[in-house]
Order: C-alpha cells, then sequence, then structure tokens
C-alpha cells in the first residue's frame, strides 16, 4: 500500500465521523418494535447513468416527509449508488444525513468530471454542438478501443468517491434496512444479487462498470459488469427479502419513446434504453403474476426533462434532474397518499 492510499485508509472513517450530526445514530432508522409497525414500503432504482439525479431528486423528496420510512431498497448502477448512499446515511444520521450524503456524492461526481468529456464544455452551445461532444467521441474511441487500452490503470473516480463518502461498516449495523445492489456476472450472464452483509466498495463498483467504459470488477474470482443488463433494478429479489406490501419504482429508462431516433447518437440512446429496460419489465411481468396483492408504483423520468442525457455530468444538468425527480416525487406523494403515515409504515 503507498503512502497515500494508507493515509486514506485512516483519514476516510474520521472525515465521516466529523460529518456526522449531533444526536443518537441511526436517526430515523431505529429498528421497529413490532410487526405491525414496519414500514411496508419498498423502494427499487434503476440504473441510467446521469440520469440518477433524477432518483436523488426522488430519495431527497421522500426523506423530506417526516413520517417517511422504507422497509428496504435495490438498485442497479447509479440506483446502486443511490441506495448505499442513502442507507448508510440514514443509518448514520437518520433522514436529515441521508439527504447531505446524496447531494455530497453527487457534487464531487459531478465535480471529477470537470476535465472529462462527461463535464461541461461551455463553448460548444456557442457553436451549436450541445454538451456532449466530448461524450460522443468517446463513445465512438470507445467501439474501436478497449478499455483495458485505453485505461490501463483500471482509473475509476468513483472508487475514490464513494470510499470517502460511505462507511460500508454501516450497511451491516442493525439498524441498516435491507439492501440488495445487482451486478452481472461475466462467465454466465446471471444476476449476482449482493445485500447488506456482501455489500463492498467493489459490489457497487461492479454494479456501475459499464462494459465499454470500465474494466470488470474481480469478486471472489469472479468478474462482474454493470448489473442493467439483467437486474435493473432488482424487484423479486426485493419482495421476497422484505415482503413490502407497496413497492416504489424509479424509472429512468422510458418504454415508449415517440420520437424516432435517425442520428447515431439517437439511435444508441434508444438502443441503450430498449436493452436497460428488458430485465425491469420481464420482473414485473413475474411479480403480477406471482404476487398479484403487491401494489406496485412508478415515479418515471420525463424524457423531455432529462437534460443532457444519461452522459451529462454538468452540476446544472444534476440539479435539473434531482428538482424533477422532486416534484415527480411529490406529484405522486399527493396522487397515492391521504396520510403519509399510512403509506410508510403499516397499521
Amino acid at each position: 500500500m503507498q503512502l497515500r492510499d494508507l493515509f486514506q485508509h485512516f483519514l476516510r472513517p474520521l472525515r465521516r465521523r466529523l460529518r456526522r450530526p449531533a444526536g443518537p445514530r441511526g436517526g430515523g432508522a431505529a429498528m421497529p418494535e413490532s410487526d405491525a409497525a414496519r414500514p411496508h414500503l419498498a423502494l427499487a432504482l434503476q440504473g441510467g447513468g446521469a440520469l440518477g439525479a433524477f432518483t436523488w431528486g426522488v430519495l431527497d423528496r421522500l426523506l423530506d416527509v417526516p413520517e417517511f420510512d422504507f422497509a428496504g431498497v435495490s438498485g442497479t448502477s447509479a440506483g446502486a449508488v443511490n441506495a448505499v448512499v442513502m442507507a448508510a446515511g440514514w443509518v448514520e444520521g437518520g433522514a436529515p444525513e441521508a439527504r447531505i450524503a446524496l447531494e455530497r456524492v453527487w457534487r464531487r461526481i459531478s465535480e471529477s468530471a470537470v476535465l472529462t468529456p462527461f463535464g461541461r464544455q461551455p463553448f460548444l452551445p456557442r457553436l451549436g454542438l450541445g454538451h456532449s461532444v466530448g461524450a460522443v467521441a468517446l463513445d465512438v474511441t470507445t467501439r474501436l478501443v478497449s478499455p483495458y487500452q485505453l485505461n490501463p490503470l483500471a482509473l475509476h473516480p468513483l472508487r475514490e468517491i464513494l470510499a470517502d463518502e460511505v462507511d460500508f461498516d454501516a450497511l451491516r449495523a442493525p439498524s441498516c434496512p435491507p439492501v440488495l445492489v445487482a451486478a452481472t456476472r461475466i462467465d454466465d450472464g446471471t444476476a449476482r444479487i449482493f445485500d447488506n452483509a456482501e455489500i463492498t466498495l467493489d459490489s457497487v463498483i461492479a454494479s456501475t462498470a459499464l462494459p465499454l467504459l470500465h474494466h470488470a470488477v474481480e469478486i471472489d474470482g469472479v468478474e462482474y459488469w454493470d448489473g442493467g443488463y439483467v437486474a435493473n433494478p432488482p424487484l423479486q429479489a426485493l419482495a421476497a427479502a422484505v415482503d413490502p406490501d407497496d413497492l416504489l419504482v424509479v424509472q429512468l429508462n422510458p418504454v415508449r419513446h415517440e420520437h424516432r431516433p435517425r442520428n447515431a447518437p439517437d439511435i444508441i440512446a434508444r438502443l441503450n434504453q430498449i436493452v436497460f429496460n428488458r430485465p425491469l419489465l420481464d420482473e414485473l411481468a413475474v411479480l403480477a403474476r406471482t404476487r398479484p396483492e403487491l401494489r406496485l408504483h412508478r415515479v418515471a423520468i420525463d424524457p423531455g426533462e432529462a437534460g443532457g442525457g444519461a452522459l451529462s455530468l454538468d452540476w446544472s444538468s444534476l440539479t435539473g434532474l434531482r428538482d424533477h425527480g422532486r416534484s415527480a416525487a411529490a406529484k405522486w406523494l399527493e396522487s397515492n397518499t391521504g396520510s403519509a403515515g399510512r403509506l410508510f409504515t403499516r397499521p
């Protein structure tokens, strides 16, 4: 271990302790005293790159409700990042710390992208080229050059951010709700669902490892890619783990797309939406057959509000998505609850 890595190893826990608000550990996340009082809403968070900022907004609005509680959460790719950040923050300081942690992580993600093709390139709009030309150029490059050639050191800014910001041990605390993270096994193409006892920095990075951009992540001798190909997000596993009465899916990939794609970026974007939506649609169909009593809810991104898309990490784009997510969650709360307490806690 290099001196810098050793320093960071001891500094990270101190940073997290200093960030924790005063008061008892766990805040609103204390274990319920009986089954009758336990929360019955589970959250399933789809992956979608930078569009995960929409999910950040949805969670931010839910966490703003005093009665909010959740039985468990699953996530894939960006959904996995949101899930572990929220859950660890929930354990450390309840809803207030979870909200702070989510904003802090997304801000750092944006800051890390400033000098990459995914950040803002302010001269491009004046040329009528938009903000994503660099991302498109990188997309073309990755179809010709392997990430093992393009990025031989396997640099991944998200790894350092999550290592700094998430206390993964908090996910194993008794007060932490169940958390599930999905990744795709490369050897047989099946889903690996990591639970609280198994979730580590590596498993979350595996869940976000797009094959053309990132190295595969090896865990216990098995290599993994982004979980969006097989479980986006895990629904059946979540329903089995927490037996919820209600399941809220935060969906980032539209099922229908009225615009007919004609240029290469639009074609690629729509193809990715179809591919990454297929596991969700399949799992919803299974749940409809096997769990007809389960009440399914959905908060979905409006494609017209998607900003710079899944590759744009510019802060103004991310906060626009966050605000869209907050607005969508507010509408869902208004239309689905006469009493937030009845939604979040079993009567």
